[in-house]
């Protein structure tokens, strides 16, 4: 199993607990960002689909999702909620910034797109930015 196979099978994992945690979101956020929740929980979706032709083009069974997930604390508020969703955008980014790191041609590129994408969501719902998104857990 290559190592573009590994990062590509750990981000799809990755965008099926983010489509989960995005149906919480969308559950607690304020009215006002409940669009915003909605596009993210879209923009996943098809990143996740994405990822299954992927590693289906590597020769692979994609990964299937989880029934639930667990989530990184009780979301009870739309607080809780933007949170969440900067803390799933964090997890995203981390494993697209593997995948460029092991990809190459196409799939780099898609996968540092996607990280962009993620880091500026992030960005979004924490209202502030990190240094080096998709590393930050690791400094």
């Amino acid at each position: 199993m290559s190592a573009v196979f590994r990062a590509a099978q750990a981000a799809l994992a990755a965008e099926h607990a983010a489509v989960y945690g995005y149906g919480v979101v969308g559950a607690r956020v304020a009215e006002e960002r409940r669009a915003e929740a909605t596009a993210c929980y879209e923009a996943h979706r098809a990143r996740r689909d994405a990822l299954r032709r992927t590693v289906r083009d590597l020769g692979g069974t994609p990964v299937a999702a989880a029934a639930a997930y667990e989530l990184p604390f009780r979301v009870a508020d739309p607080a809780g909620a933007e949170r969440l969703a900067a803390v799933l955008e964090d997890r995203v980014a981390g494993v697209y910034s593997d995948l460029v790191r092991a990809g190459d041609g196409a799939v780099r590129r898609e996968a540092a797109a996607a990280l962009r994408e993620a880091a500026v969501r992030a960005v979004r719902w924490r209202g502030s930015d990190v240094t080096f998104p998709g590393l930050a857990e690791r400094v």
